[in-house]
């Protein structure tokens, strides 16, 4: 009853609308009361072919608001009628959405029927938890990739980012993470996502059991701006209300920065001057906002935060890249040179840092972690010169050691995309490669 009557009070009293009165490329302006607008504020645009093109208002030039739409501007035309709505934007979610696939709006696209609605809205745009009152991160979390769960352990509450280029493999590494991770929840973010990809996911990495546990939320590559960005806005969203019930929620979002092309897309339409790479100032604003709100919550609850960062032309200090490095607490750098000998997943574990180790990590392992990346630090330095035949056996010990173990610490980094390893289990291998070194020795 109480969801009911927050419903029927959310109703719009009365009808103001204004009229469209210029279409500029993405842009719709409308002219009318645009005192009753707001940055943010929806608006239903009547084609006039009996279906409402939902907007949103992203600024106002003169006496007229600009809108940007939801779906495709086909059939608008000046005169028609822009409606615009009390309502905020906001959704209800609840228990009952596990196992759903959702678009941005927060509508069904699975043919499973209606959404049942939960007792409270929670807006598209939630501010993170007060910083003084958060708790901080728990324990250790099981990825069950072992390049991972030992050179960059992750704990409960954390948020990670996977930087790789195109056709690197970290859509293939995060999949294995949705299979793996155990979780009270999960909640998948495909934004800009190839649309073909979609029911491969579904089917063949999330499985009916890790579905049945899951929501994900979609919005392929072909949709508009808005769609895109509200997608990763819903994403953590539906998490927060799931942390809010006091369960350890974890959240995939692939890509962030496809999240950022769109709100790059949207400032440039609505008039904001470019910066580095065409970026505008807003998707600067909108990126913390956007990851701040994972984490641990102020009660019970946290969100493990996993994010893919797809870096242009291989470059890892491309300026959305440089931006989400530093906000997450931590990052995983994949690359294509490691991708090309043959090693999945293609992780630098050199390169990459997990910003609470080494706390995060078992204590009594953490000699031989240290050993190991002396080991594999050592090998690249002298990587170049032992692929030339310039280095010769005996020279320094050292090297001589590195190039005994590289092979070993290669397959051990190497894993299967069905394969999993729990923390314990990679921790255990690990040093028996590190004690077999000292054995020679």
């Amino acid at each position: 009853m109480k969801a009911l009557a927050e419903q029927i009070a959310e109703l719009d009293g009365i009808e103001v609308y204004g009229r469209v009165v210029g279409v500029r490329g993405l842009l719709v302006e409308v002219a009318g009361p645009i005192q009753a607008m707001s940055v943010g504020a929806r608006v239903l645009i009547d084609s006039g072919s009996g279906l409402s093109i939902p907007c949103e208002v992203v600024g106002f030039t003169g006496s007229n608001a600009l809108l940007m739409p939801f779906g495709a501007l086909e059939g608008v035309r000046r005169g028609c009628r822009a409606v615009v709505s009390s309502v905020a934007g906001a959704v209800r979610p609840s228990p009952g959405w596990l196992g759903r696939v959702l678009n941005a709006m927060g509508e069904p696209i699975d043919g499973k029927g209606p959404l049942p609605p939960g007792p409270s809205p929670y807006p598209f745009r939630n501010p993170p938890p007060p910083a003084h009152l958060r708790h901080r991160v728990g324990p250790a979390l099981d990825l069950g990739i072992r390049a991972l769960n030992t050179f960059v352990t992750c704990c409960r509450g954390q948020r990670m980012g996977i930087f790789a280029g195109s056709g690197v493999g970290k859509s293939v590494l995060l999949s294995m993470m949705a299979r793996n991770v155990v979780a009270d929840v999960s909640v998948i973010g495909l934004v800009g996502e190839r649309g073909r990809e979609v029911q491969e996911f579904l089917q063949d990495d999330l499985g009916d059991g890790g579905l049945a546990r899951s929501v994900v939320v979609v919005s392929t590559s072909d949709e508009p701006a808005l769609m895109r960005r509200q997608a990763a806005y819903l994403t953590l969203t539906i998490a927060e209300f799931f942390r809010d019930q006091g369960q350890d929620v974890l959240v995939l979002m692939d890509s962030v920065t496809r999240f950022a092309m769109a709100q790059r897309e949207i400032g440039l339409s609505a008039g904001e001057p470019p910066t580095a790479k065409g970026y505008t100032p807003t998707v600067f604003t909108e990126l913390p906002r956007l990851l701040e709100r994972a984490g641990p919550g102020v009660e019970a609850g946290s969100i493990t935060g996993l994010f893919t960062v797809l870096v242009e032309g291989d470059d890892h200090n491309e300026p959305v890249a440089d931006a989400v490095r530093s906000i997450l607490d931590g990052h995983i750098f994949m690359e294509r040179s490691i991708a090309e000998r043959g090693r999945y997943p293609a992780i630098n574990v050199l390169k990459s840092v997990s910003r609470t180790m080494p706390r995060a990590a078992d204590p009594q392992y953490l000699p031989a972690i240290s050993r190991a990346r002396r080991i594999m630090a050592t090998y690249a330095d002298m990587e170049e010169l032992i692929r030339l035949g310039a280095y010769r056996k005996g020279t320094s010990a050292e090297v001589d050691e590195a190039i005994r173990l590289h092979e070993p610490f290669e397959t051990f980094l190497g894993q299967a995309k069905e394969e999993s390893t729990s923390l314990a289990e990679g921790y255990q291998r690990l040093l028996r490669i590190v004690d077999s070194a000292e054995t020679e020795n």
